[in-house]
């Protein structure tokens, strides 16, 4: 069970963006955001959007730094993972 987060690299609202997922529960996800004040509408379905500036701070909390692809390997493979086409239909 680990929180990971992925490299900053999704550009929006003039930074760069990172992923934080759970690989085994969106409430080990959760709780890990409460206790880091990552804010509830930073949540998406089946990660948290988190700004460059935050990155480091969240890897030190115990978020562990992973590639994008491994983040989405290991969200896939714990069956948390929305599919674009599940986003769609919301």
């Amino acid at each position: 069970m680990a929180i990971l987060i992925d490299t900053p690299m999704w550009p929006n609202h003039g930074t760069l963006w990172s992923h934080l997922v759970s690989d085994s529960s969106l409430d080990e996800l959760h709780a890990f955001a409460r206790a880091n004040e990552v804010p509830a509408r930073a949540f998406d379905l089946d990660h948290y959007d988190v700004p460059a500036s935050r990155h480091a701070e969240l890897v030190e909390a115990g978020a562990r730094e992973v590639s994008n692809r491994e983040l989405v390997v290991r969200l896939l493979a714990s069956g948390l993972r929305i599919s674009q086409a599940e986003r769609r239909r919301d």
